[in-house]
């Protein structure tokens, strides 16, 4: 106890938790992900969190990771021993990260499980797409403009080539094809029942 005049304060000391220490691990193989991880790290101490850097499109590895231990001198002892290790015909990397040097975001998303997205699923669905009547019509414009654009290449070239294109088909008053509309009342009034 300090005695300041009347007042008394206590001074405390606050018991600061053991550093947690990070170690960098590069040239991770593949199939060696974040479960893997954890389970192998876990032999040299207690792992608190692991982090795979993934492809953000694929979620494919990309070969380097972060795995931070509760106790700095475990993750001493983990680098000394996988610095060189030969793991799935790769030779790792094990460096232990300096505190100052770890960023803030390092382990952003670490507790979470990893889920692949699906982009070529997404972006099928997005092109099959059922569209709306101004969609289709603007579609529509579209490919009529790039048709007189090609028959005007075509023509400059000196070539003579006549083809039907767009236009032709819409005028014919075929099934209607996928994303054109052709749905004018003239058009209608001329096809024959």
């Amino acid at each position: 106890m300090v005695t300041q005049g009347k007042r008394e304060t206590s001074i405390r000391t606050k018991t600061c938790p053991p550093p947690k220490s990070v170690l960098y691990l590069g040239h991770v193989p593949h199939g060696f992900y974040e479960d893997e991880m954890m389970g192998f790290f876990s032999q040299f101490g207690k792992v608190t969190r692991v982090r795979l850097a993934r492809n953000k499109k694929t979620g494919r590895s990309k070969h380097f990771a972060f795995v931070e231990f509760k106790h700095a001198e475990v993750s001493e002892v983990a680098a000394k021993a996988m610095n060189g290790y030969l793991l799935f015909s790769k030779v790792l990397v094990a460096k232990v990260v300096p505190p100052e040097s770890v960023h803030d975001e390092t382990f952003k998303g670490a507790n979470r499980k990893w889920r692949t997205v699906d982009r070529a699923a997404l972006m099928r669905k997005a092109h099959n797409k059922a569209r709306t009547e101004a969609e289709a019509a603007k579609r529509e414009q579209r490919l009529i403009q790039s048709d007189k654009a090609k028959r005007l290449k075509l023509a400059a070239a000196g070539i003579n080539y006549e083809f039907g294109g767009y236009e032709a088909s819409l005028a014919k008053g075929h099934k209607r094809k996928r994303g054109l509309v052709s749905t004018a009342p003239a058009q209608k009034a001329a096809r024959p029942n």
